[in-house]
C-alpha cells in the first residue's frame, strides 16, 4: 500500500515492552555472522528510512566480499524482471529497463545504490513482487484467506485497518489482506527459484513481509534455512515477543516524522476513490 507507516503499525502491535536498543550505524560483524548459514535472508525495512537503504548496500557488499551472495531479490520490482542478462558494466538506465523500474512508486535515487552494488559485483538483481495486473484477481480470491493461520490473518487485517487510519471500508479489509498474502507468495516463489547450494539469496522488502509469523516465510519450504531481520527506527523494545517474528532486530535512527493519516486523507481525496494505491 502507498502508506509508509503500514508496517510500523504492524510492528507496534507485535513488539512492545522494555527499553529500546541503541541505534546502529552499520551492522557489527557479529550481527552479520549470526545470519549464517542461511539459504535465504529476508531483510526488512521501513521504506522512508534512508538509514535502511544504506544498510542494504552495506549488507550486499559484505556478502559479496564473503562470496556468499547468490542473488538480490527486491519487493521494489515485479516478479519475472531481472538483470541476469546484463554485464557488470551495465549503466543505470539499462538496469532500470531490465527491472522495468517504476520511478513513480520507488525512487531510484533511494534504491539505485544497492541495486548497482549487486550489478557491479556480477550478482543478479531480480524482481519479486506481484505484478499489479494480478492484484485485482487476488483481491477476490477467497482461497488466500486459508493460507495463513487464523490468528496471523486477523493480525494482518487489523494492521490494514490501522494502517489506513480506520478509514478503509470494512468490506475492503479482507481483499487488501489477500493482496498482501499474494505478494508474499510471489516473493517466496521468486526466492525459491534463486536458491543455490553454499550461497545465500538476499531479499529486501518491507518489514511486514519479513515477519516470520505472517509474511514470506509462511510460504517457503520448511527445509530452507531462513533468517529474518527487522530494521526499525521507532523505539521498539528488545523483548522475547519479537523473536517469534524476526531472528534479528537492528535498531536504526528514527525515520522522518510526518502526519501519516493526513497524508492518507490527502491521497484519498486526490484519487477520489476509497481504493488505495498498492505499494
Amino acid at each position: 500500500m502507498n502508506l509508509k507507516h503500514f508496517w510500523i503499525v504492524l510492528a507496534a502491535i507485535g513488539l512492545s515492552g522494555c527499553a529500546a536498543l541503541q541505534p546502529t550505524k552499520y551492522p557489527e560483524p557479529h550481527q552479520i555472522n549470526r545470519l549464517f548459514p542461511a539459504s535465504v535472508i529476508l531483510l526488512g525495512e521501513q521504506h522512508d528510512a534512508a538509514d535502511h537503504q544504506r544498510i542494504h548496500r552495506f549488507v550486499v557488499e559484505t556478502m559479496v566480499d564473503r562470496q556468499a551472495l547468490a542473488a538480490l531479490a527486491l519487493e521494489m520490482a515485479t516478479e519475472g524482471e531481472s538483470t541476469s542478462d546484463l554485464g557488470a558494466d551495465a549503466n543505470e538506465e539499462a538496469v532500470k529497463d531490465a527491472l522495468k523500474w517504476s520511478q513513480g512508486t520507488w525512487s531510484w535515487s533511494v534504491y539505485g545504490p544497492v541495486v548497482m552494488a549487486a550489478v557491479r559485483a556480477g550478482i543478479p538483481v531480480v524482481g519479486a513482487n506481484l505484478p499489479k495486473a494480478r492484484m485485482r484477481e487476488a483481491m477476490t480470491d477467497t482461497g488466500f484467506d486459508a493460507l495463513l493461520p487464523a490468528a496471523a490473518l486477523q493480525t494482518l487485517q487489523q494492521s490494514i485497518r490501522q494502517g489506513h487510519c480506520t478509514l478503509l471500508p470494512e468490506p475492503q479489509v479482507a481483499p487488501m489482506a489477500r493482496i498482501q498474502i499474494a505478494r508474499d507468495i510471489s516473493m517466496a516463489r521468486t526466492v525459491v527459484k534463486l536458491v543455490q547450494p553454499g550461497k545465500t539469496v538476499l531479499l529486501v522488502a518491507g518489514s511486514g513481509h519479513v515477519d516470520k509469523t505472517l509474511g514470506i516465510a509462511q510460504h517457503l519450504p520448511a527445509d530452507l534455512r531462513i533468517k529474518t531481520v527487522l530494521m526499525h527506527g521507532d523505539p521498539i523494545a528488545n523483548t522475547d515477543q519479537y523473536l517469534a517474528q524476526f531472528d534479528e532486530f537492528w535498531p536504526t535512527r528514527p525515520a522522518p516524522q510526518g502526519d501519516h493519516c493526513a497524508d492518507f486523507l490527502a491521497q484519498r481525496k486526490k484519487a477520489e476513490t476509497t481504493e488505495p494505491i498498492i505499494k
